[in-house]
């Protein structure tokens, strides 16, 4: 299973609040030896810049960071009022999911309305910026396997 399908198993499940699908494919010698782990937004919450000059404040939470052999980066991030995330380009292929709040995504050159159930694939080598809008956070899921953005 590629990176990107098995990142977004792993949002969709999440969303969905179950994860019985795994329990199918059964426990292998590499699972039992490696810890499964929990973590909370509290444990993980930092307030942050907007990450790639995009300004303003924002809330981000990096979930797994002491994993081993996790070959995948899962983030939460909350753009306060007036933040943004800055355009910049990618070299990995990159996942954000859009769990409240308005926004708009600049992703090549074009501009997009985003808002709650909007999820957004950007391709290895194009390029993507993301503004909050309106009163409220914007909050967003990001997946990327690790060390590709």
């Amino acid at each position: 299973m590629n990176c990107i399908r098995l990142c977004w198993t792993v949002v969709v499940l999440l969303l969905a609040g179950s994860m019985a699908p795994f329990e199918a494919f059964g426990q292998t010698a590499e699972a039992k030896a490696l810890p499964s782990l929990i973590e909370m937004d509290s444990q993980v919450e930092l307030r942050q810049p907007g990450p790639h000059d995009g300004g303003g404040e924002t809330t981000g939470y990096s979930f797994f960071t002491d994993a081993p052999d996790l070959g995948l980066v899962f983030r939460k991030r909350a753009l306060h009022p007036g933040a943004a995330i800055g355009y910049h380009p990618h070299a990995g292929d990159e996942i954000y999911y859009v769990l409240s709040g308005t926004g708009e995504l600049t992703l090549n050159g074009d501009t997009s309305a985003v808002s709650p159930g909007t999820a957004i694939l950007t391709r290895a080598g194009s390029s993507h910026g993301l503004r909050q809008t309106g009163k409220d956070d914007l909050v967003i899921i990001i997946v990327y396997g690790k060390g590709e953005p």
